[in-house]
C-alpha cells in the first residue's frame, strides 16, 4: 500500500497542475513581465506570478535581492508579494502598523506540527501573552552567569579538545557542523537543563533527539516554501514519505521535551532541587497553572531559536578566512583584554570589552543573516511609506540579506567585509538602527535572547582564535535556506594549534 501510494500521489499532482496550467493559459492573456517605472512585475490576469515564483523558488533570496538592485525604488511589487530594502518600510510594518502586519498563517500551519502554540508561531493575543511572559525571564544577570557558565564548559571540556585532536591528526573537518552539534548542546542546557552530548558522542538518547529535530525542522521549513499548503496536507493524510518521517520525528522530539518537563514538575511537586538557571526550572516555577503542552511548546521555540548562532559562525569564519588581517587584529585585541600568563577563561566582563571582535561578527551577519527573509502578511487594505498600495492578504517581505548591498544604507563599499564601520572613532562598537539591520528583528517582534547570542558566538570565536588558526580548504560561498541561512555542503576546515 505504501508502494501504491508514493506513486499514485506524485502521478495525481502532476496531472492536476498541468490541466489547471492548461486552462489558466487558454484564458488569461500575459501581461509584459517587465519592471515598470512604479516598480511593478505584472504577471497573468489569473494566475498572477505564480510561474515565475515557481521558477525562482529555490533561490528565493538571492533571485529578490537581484530584483531588488534593478529596481527604481528599494520595494517592488510581484503580486500578490511585496519585497523591499527600505528601513522606513520596515520600521512601519514591523512597528508602527504591528498590528495590521502579522505572522503568515500559512506557514504558521506548515510548522504547527513542530512549533504547535509557541511564542514564534502565534498572531495576536496569544502572542502577546507568551511575549509578557518571557521577556522578564531573559532579563536576569544571572541568566547570563548561567550561559557563559554552560558555554564555556561545552567549549573547554568538549570542542577545543576535539579541535585539538583534529589539529594532531591532520584531518579535515565540517565546522558548520560541529558549531551546529555545539549550539544544540548549549541550547538544550540552557532551555531544558539537560546536555545531549551531541558534539562527541553520536550514540544514544542524545543523538537520536538532535537527528529528530534537526529532520524536524528541515522538512517543516521546506513545507512552508511550498506554494500551496495542499500537497504537504495531502502527503500527511496519505502518511507517506516526508510527511510519514516528519510525523515520526516530531514525536521523538515531543517525547524528549515531555518528559524533562514532567522530571521537572515532578521535582517541583516533591520538593525535590530543581533550582537550575534553566528555562524550564523558570518556568515550572513562575505558574503552577501552565499545562504541560503549554510549557513544552514554549521551549521547543526557545529550541529552535538557538539554530541562529551557528549560522551566524560559520560565515563568520568563512569571512574571516578570506581576511587574515582581520584575524590578526582580533587576536591582537584579545591579547591586549586577556592576561597571557592568567589561564582563566574569557569572563562575561572581558567578553563585554571586545569591541573589535563584536564589531567583526555584526559585519558578517550583515552580509550573511541567519534569518534573512521576514514575511509578513497584511490583514486590511494599506499604503507602505514610500507610496506602494498593500491589498489585504497580500505579504510583505524584507530582505535583510538585499539591504546589506545597499550604497544608500551601508556606502560604496558595502560588499566588502569591514569590521571597522561599525566602530567610532575610539574604537567603540556602535549599535545601528535595528530597522538598517533588522537580523535580530525589530520592532514588538525584536529578538529577546541578543544580548545571549552576542555572548555565546563572541566565547566560541575568543576560544578558538585564541588557540587556533582555521583553514577553509574549499571554497563555499553558497547557501540554503533552511531554518537558517547554512552553508550548502558544509564549511570543510583544517585546524591547526597555534603556538603562542
Amino acid at each position: 500500500m505504501e508502494y501504491l501510494s508514493s506513486l499514485i500521489l506524485p502521478s495525481a499532482l502532476f496531472l492536476l497542475s498541468s490541466l489547471c496550467f492548461i486552462l489558466l493559459f487558454s484564458i488569461n492573456r500575459r501581461l509584459p513581465n517587465t519592471t515598470t517605472a512604479a516598480t511593478v512585475i505584472r504577471g497573468y490576469r489569473i494566475i498572477r506570478n505564480l510561474l515565475l515564483f515557481l521558477k525562482n523558488s529555490h533561490r528565493i533570496i538571492e533571485w529578490s535581492a537581484e530584483v531588488l538592485s534593478t529596481a527604481s525604488s528599494s520595494t517592488i511589487t510581484i503580486a500578490p508579494i511585496i519585497f523591499t530594502s527600505d528601513p522606513k518600510v520596515i520600521e512601519y510594518i514591523a512597528k508602527t502598523r504591528f498590528d495590521n502586519y502579522a505572522r503568515v498563517e500559512e506557514i504558521n500551519a506548515a510548522l504547527e506540527d513542530l512549533l504547535g502554540s509557541g511564542i514564534a508561531n502565534v498572531n495576536g493575543e496569544q502572542w502577546k501573552l507568551q511575549r509578557k511572559m518571557a521577556s522578564p525571564e531573559f532579563s536576569p544577570n544571572s541568566l547570563r552567569s548561567f550561559l557563559h557558565d554552560v558555554v564555556q564548559y561545552r567549549i573547554d571540556e568538549r570542542l577545543v579538545p576535539l579541535l585539538r585532536d583534529a589539529s594532531n591528526s591532520g584531518r579535515v573537518v565540517d565546522l558548520q557542523d560541529l558549531l551546529e552539534r555545539h549550539a544544540f548542546d548549549v541550547i538544550c542546557n540552557l532551555v531544558l537543563g539537560v546536555q545531549p552530548d551531541c558534539l562527541c558522542n553520536k550514540r544514544g538518547e542524545g543523538e537520536r533527539f538532535y537527528k529528530a529535530f534537526r529532520e524536524a525542522t528541515d522538512i517543516s521549513i521546506k513545507r512552508g516554501l511550498m506554494t500551496s499548503v495542499s500537497t504537504w496536507r495531502l502527503k500527511r493524510s496519505l502518511n507517506i514519505g516526508s510527511e510519514r518521517r516528519l510525523k515520526e520525528s516530531v514525536a521523538t522530539v515531543h517525547e524528549f521535551v515531555n518528559n524533562s518537563v514532567k522530571l521537572r514538575t515532578l521535582q517541583r511537586n516533591t520538593g525535590g532541587d530543581d533550582s537550575g538557571g534553566d528555562f524550564l526550572s523558570r518556568f515550572v516555577h513562575s505558574d503552577e497553572s501552565l499545562s504541560d503542552e503549554f510549557i513544552r511548546d514554549v521551549l521547543i521555540n526557545f529550541l529552535v531559536a538557538g539554530d541562529t548562532t551557528p549560522s551566524a559562525l560559520t560565515w563568520f569564519f568563512w569571512n574571516l578566512s578570506a581576511n587574515p588581517d582581520i584575524v590578526t587584529k582580533i587576536q591582537k585585541e584579545l591579547k591586549s583584554i586577556q592576561n597571557l600568563h592568567n589561564p582563566e577563561a574569557f569572563t562575561l566582563s572581558k567578553l563585554r570589552e571586545m569591541n573589535y571582535l563584536h564589531a567583526a561578527i555584526s559585519e558578517s551577519m550583515r552580509l550573511y543573516p541567519p534569518i534573512p527573509l521576514v514575511p509578513k502578511k497584511c490583514l486590511e487594505d494599506d499604503v507602505l511609506p514610500d507610496g506602494t498600495p498593500v491589498q489585504k492578504g497580500w505579504m510583505v517581505f524584507y530582505n535583510s540579506y538585499a539591504m546589506a548591498r545597499k550604497e544608500a544604507i551601508w556606502g560604496e563599499d558595502c560588499f566588502e567585509f569591514r569590521p571597522e564601520r561599525w566602530l567610532d572613532d575610539e574604537g567603540v562598537f556602535k549599535q545601528r538602527n535595528a530597522f538598517e539591520f533588522p537580523v535580530f528583528h525589530a520592532g514588538p517582534r525584536a529578538c529577546l535572547g541578543k544580548e545571549l547570542a552576542y555572548l555565546q558566538m563572541k566565547a566560541v570565536a575568543t576560544s578558538v582564535l585564541e588557540r587556533f588558526d582555521v583553514e577553509v580548504v574549499e571554497e563555499r560561498a553558497e547557501f540554503e535556506l533552511g531554518l537558517t541561512l547554512r552553508m550548502r555542503g558544509g564549511l570543510p576546515v583544517r585546524i591547526k594549534e597555534r603556538r603562542v
